[in-house]
């Protein structure tokens, strides 16, 4: 009787896990849901998701460029990164808050067993992450301008910092068992990245220890251009991350040879990581810039349209169907030899001075030749087209950033005239966003200048019905596009009453 009763409750009882491994994975999938419905993590998930839409649906980045867009996808993750420290401690504590520890004593899982289940808890959490990062980058490079090509370390480093993170608070809930210690680290974190220069910047040294490293830089590199030892830097994330994970089991009293030689082998990685993405910009790079900022034809490849020759590095050759697009437009508003004159668009670029360098691209005196920027969209737009217009009217740029006469109503007028909402990119071009007064106008190059009168010649001739316009334009092309020609001299030309005032040339 006794036996066929331990035999039936031998049977009613569940299954032990057939190894320990199963055991910790079972516990790490328990622990995984209750991370992932804390209200923290719930609350930076939500956070994240929204400015991910925010952030898509945004129009002012039709033209992205990809080596600088992966870029892109590491801060928002730093916040759920946070949550996932505060409550990755506050679940390895859950035990010492509720006074259960001392019953774990009778389980199946040893001390250090449980803490790598509380490890491998966040593995889901950045793997939701990653879905996050792929998801706000491929949205980038599925748009029709997109251009350039994406690093999959750079992708890697939102859920690797997930990752370090969540070990950082196992880890830290095994130095320092109080519930105030990983607010207060929050707190020092969040110092760091957001009260200080969030995300850290910098091509080379100790920025690199930070889990985020970003390059304020204006101006889109190549990708072979770039310097960035994002591969390296990947590798240092995750070998920190293990290194923090098997250090809390190491402290938990998982101190066999096994996890002794893991840890060696997770810091050796780290080391190797860290000390690798710290060294200087290579040679070989340095190289390529100076190649590409003083003699980027020989860096680039170029295709005919009609009278223009448009050259482009090569993961920029797309782009020039949209430069073809204005060169098109300005040259249908202009007269005389201007419409069949040769031209020459070449993009270029300042990269001798690294990702955070800023430096002005110069004029070119060479006839006909326009430069163009990486950049494009938004204000990009109207800027070169008031470069194809400026150099159709001067001849090349370094004789337009001189224009002071009244060839620059005649410039402006072929810059805008074309657009759609034309007054609208008048005002986008100009420094201040003004539409009266005086004012510089921005180019790929050297800025242009326009008077107050010139201003309001302009708007006048914006506001007009274009064919009478282009007309007039057409009719007296020499005498609109001679040196020295005045403002009040155009607006008579063109039939608009505006007052003209003095030209700068005069001043």
């Amino acid at each position: 009787m006794t036996a066929s009763v331990r035999e039936k409750e031998a049977q009613a009882a569940p299954a032990a896990p057939g190894t320990p491994t199963a055991a910790v994975l079972a516990l790490a999938l328990f622990e995984a849901r209750r991370l992932l419905l804390r209200m923290p993590v719930l609350l930076a998930l939500a956070g994240y998701t929204a400015w991910l839409v925010w952030h898509n649906l945004q129009p002012w980045d039709e033209f992205p460029v990809l080596q600088d867009a992966d870029r892109a996808t590491q801060g928002g993750p730093l916040f759920v990164a946070l949550a996932a420290l505060l409550c990755a401690d506050h679940a390895v504590l859950r035990s010492r808050r509720r006074d259960t520890e001392r019953h774990f004593g009778v389980l199946a899982l040893s001390r250090g067993q449980r803490t790598a289940a509380h490890a491998l808890s966040v593995v889901p959490l950045a793997l939701l992450v990653a879905v996050g990062v792929t998801a706000q980058f491929t949205w980038e490079a599925v748009k029709p301008g997109a251009v350039g090509h994406g690093s999959p370390a750079e992708l890697l480093a939102g859920p690797l910092t997930v990752l370090l993170f969540g070990a950082l608070g196992v880890l830290l809930a095994r130095l320092v068992p109080s519930a105030v210690a990983a607010p207060l680290l929050i707190v020092v974190f969040f110092l760091m990245f957001v009260g200080a220069a969030f995300p850290f910047g910098g091509e080379t040294g100790a920025a690199w220890f930070a889990p985020v490293v970003g390059t304020a830089n204006s101006t889109p590199f190549p990708s072979g251009l770039l310097g960035r030892p994002a591969a390296w830097h990947a590798l240092y994330l995750a070998g920190l991350a293990l290194t923090a994970a098997l250090l809390a089991v190491l402290l938990s009293g998982a101190r066999g040879r096994t996890v002794r030689a893991a840890v060696a082998a997770a810091l050796a990685v780290t080391v190797l990581g860290g000390a690798a993405q710290t060294r200087e910009v290579p040679q070989a790079t340095e190289a390529a810039r100076q190649r590409a900022s003083l003699t980027p034809e020989k860096e680039q490849t170029c295709v005919r349209r009609g009278a223009t020759e448009y050259c482009a590095f090569p993961e920029w050759a797309p782009r020039t169907a949209d430069w073809e697009r204005v060169v098109r437009g300005v040259r249908s508003l202009a007269g005389g030899p201007a419409q069949g004159r040769p031209l020459l668009v070449r993009q270029r670029l300042e990269a001798r001075y690294g990702l955070s360098g800023d430096a002005a691209l110069p004029p070119s005196a060479a006839s006909g030749r326009v430069s163009v920027g990486t950049a494009w969209g938004g204000n990009r737009i109207p800027e070169f087209s008031t470069a194809v217009a400026a150099v159709l009217v001067a001849g090349d740029e370094k004789a337009a950033a001189d224009l002071c006469d009244g060839r620059m109503v005649t410039v402006m007028w072929l810059s805008l005239a074309w657009q759609d909402d034309p007054e609208s990119q008048l005002r986008h071009v100009r420094l201040d966003d003004s539409l009266s007064g005086e004012a510089v106008v921005l180019s790929p190059t050297d800025p242009l200048t326009m008077t107050a009168g010139q201003t309001e010649v302009v708007r006048a001739l914006l506001r007009r019905p274009l064919p009478s316009v282009v007309g007039r334009v057409k009719a007296h092309w020499a005498e609109l596009t001679a040196p020295e020609v005045t403002t009040a001299r155009v607006a008579e030309l063109l039939g608009v009453g505006a007052e003209a005032g003095p030209d700068r040339c005069g001043a």
